[in-house]
């Protein structure tokens, strides 16, 4: 049996950077809410979040897509809990080699993205981060 002390040994208040790597997209719509949830909490919590859309991830940062799009039927749209992380504090970046195989160009961003990034800038971030997640 877990009781709080226990819990307490096991969480790392130290560390204080994620990246979160998020590679679901539309067909995977139920896994697009978490990710925001969570970077927002842990921003609140003084985390340093970073969110890396990759892959199909990339489609959530095109104008147009998150808007319209929910996890679950009659739930909050995709783009209200992106916006919910950015008002915490969670910075967005969008995988430069990721676009091209998505029919997506920069311009066609939405502008809560900070940065399009590189794969090498993800690598950089993965090694220099104290917690990595992958949705």
């Amino acid at each position: 049996m877990n009781t709080a002390g226990d819990a307490a040994k096991y969480v790392d208040h130290d560390a204080k950077s994620v990246v979160i790597v998020m590679t679901s997209g539309p067909s995977t719509a139920a896994r697009c809410a978490t990710p925001f949830f969570l970077g927002a909490l842990l921003a609140s919590m003084d985390a340093e979040v970073t969110i890396f859309f990759t892959m199909e991830g990339v489609r959530l940062v095109q104008k147009g897509v998150a808007e319209n799009l929910t996890a679950m039927e009659g739930g909050k749209r995709i783009i209200e809990f992106m916006r919910e992380a950015k008002q915490a504090g969670v910075k967005f970046h969008a995988c430069r080699p990721a676009l091209p195989g998505y029919d997506v160009e920069p311009v066609d961003l939405i502008p809560e993205v900070d940065q399009v990034s590189s794969g090498g800038a993800l690598a950089d971030m993965i090694l220099s981060s104290d917690k990595v997640l992958f949705f």
